[in-house]
């Protein structure tokens, strides 16, 4: 068996890589002696993410996860531009082993309180700013209502949200109830807002639900912030995943915030206060309960 083939028979552990709203946007073009790894438009997020920058992570993510899984296959396999993966001299070399992709967890419920200990921010490779939780709880509210007031954002959550075990692609992908962290009443009650989307926003349904996640950050904890370096967003993404692996590896979890990059306004004030370009901000801690494994395609 090619190692084309070999990566190909491993494709649902590569799938396990993150994605904004676990849209899973990646799609492999499988060839004899390369896999092309092109981008599915219909998992794009073209309203909430229109500069692709959510989008270019994901596929670096899912890169660097090919990348792991060959490694530990024992397959000498490189990435190169495209982005595609193609034969190499020696094996990729890395830390992490398909036990690390396979525990990695989201955990969207309340943390424990507590700062990320420097000699953990120390382990992570350069361009991470530390932003304490409290300093952006008030512009977590603001985007969040962005996020809720505005339409065709709203409707692209919507449609990306499986929030009863009944929806069709709740084991395949997008964000279930309980990767949410909801109650059955919350899930229900979201779900209902955003069906009835033109009547719930001029209900003040933005305000509402901005209001529900108040105290998410109104705590002593820990945001940390990947800082651009140069224009690759593929490499960027790379960098996201073996982030979030060796966090992992210190038992921490994290929580993607990414309306404080989609809000224009909180975007810039965050860009100031780390000073400089950030294209990934997540929340870092103990989790108090344990985070669910998210939906993937197989």
């Amino acid at each position: 068996m090619s190692w084309v083939q070999q990566l190909r028979a491993n494709e649902a552990i590569c799938n396990r890589a993150p994605s904004a709203h676990n849209t899973q946007p990646w799609r492999p073009e499988y060839h004899a002696d390369r896999i092309v790894i092109d981008v599915d438009a219909a998992r794009s997020l073209p309203d909430s993410d229109p500069t692709g920058r959510d989008l270019a992570l994901g596929i670096g993510a899912f890169v660097e996860t090919c990348l792991i899984v060959s490694a530990e296959l024992g397959l000498s396999v490189a990435a190169a531009p495209g982005p595609q993966l193609i034969p190499a001299a020696n094996r990729y070399r890395t830390p992490f082993t398909i036990a690390d992709v396979e525990a990695r967890r989201v955990a969207r419920g309340p943390y424990e309180p507590g700062y990320v200990d420097a000699d953990v921010i120390a382990d992570l490779e350069p361009g991470i700013a530390h932003v304490p939780a409290r300093d952006l709880a008030p512009d977590l509210e603001v985007a969040d209502r962005w996020m809720f007031g505005t339409p065709a954002v709203a409707v692209e959550l919507r449609d990306w949200l499986r929030l009863s075990p009944r929806h069709p692609r709740y084991h395949l992908d997008g964000l279930t109830d309980r990767a949410l962290a909801l109650s059955r009443s919350e899930a229900w009650a979201l779900s209902a807002a955003l069906r009835a989307y033109r009547v719930t926003r001029r209900l003040g349904l933005a305000a509402l639900l901005a209001a529900s996640g108040r105290g998410l950050l109104r705590y002593d904890g820990s945001v940390l912030v990947l800082l651009a370096d140069g224009d690759d967003r593929i490499a960027a993404g790379r960098r996201l995943l073996r982030t979030w692996l060796t966090l992992a590896r210190h038992g921490l979890a994290v929580h993607p915030l990414s309306q404080l990059l989609d809000c224009p306004a909180t975007a810039a004030r965050l860009a100031e206060r780390v000073g400089g370009q950030p294209l990934a901000v997540f929340r870092v801690g103990h989790p108090l309960a344990e985070p669910v494994r998210s939906a993937r395609r197989m």
